[in-house]
């Protein structure tokens, strides 16, 4: 079973504009999920998305490590108490910045829920980024 999901995306953006997006409360509540979010190690963050018809999906975690650029911190769906670990990493590039997103520690969900929570995250991430590039394009106006 494949644990890490890994994804990269060029972003014709300044580098400190992609950072605040994806490191800012703020910011990630505007295309992401509603979050109280500060990039401060140690910090114990909650996103709650809006309800739908399987009710109302709470993830929480601590920020692990939050540097310009670099930002981990842990991930706990809803009411599980399985933790996986969310990495971003940006890198200024010629032409704006590489955003390198990993989600990791997805084998620590039992039997088929690992699978099961493989494809949803992959699916979701894929979404989250595609997300977040409108936001870059259409609020931060710049690309």
């Amino acid at each position: 079973m494949k644990d890490v999901i890994k994804k990269e995306v060029l972003f014709k953006h300044d580098i400190n504009q992609v950072w605040q997006a994806i490191s800012q409360g703020e910011a990630l509540s505007t295309w992401f999920i509603k979050a109280d979010f500060k990039p401060e190690k140690g910090y114990k963050y909650t996103f709650t998305a809006e309800p739908n018809d399987k009710g109302c999906t709470v993830i929480h975690g601590e920020i692990k490590y939050a540097n310009p650029y670099r930002l981990v911190y842990t991930w706990i769906v809803a009411d599980t108490k399985t933790e996986t670990t969310v990495s971003w990493l940006l890198e200024e590039t010629p032409n704006g910045t590489k955003l390198n997103l990993e989600h990791s520690g997805i084998r620590n969900y039992a039997g088929e829920t690992a699978i099961a929570m493989f494809e949803s995250f992959n699916g979701g991430w894929e979404n989250c980024l595609s997300q977040l590039s409108n936001y870059l394009k259409e609020e931060v106006n710049a690309g």
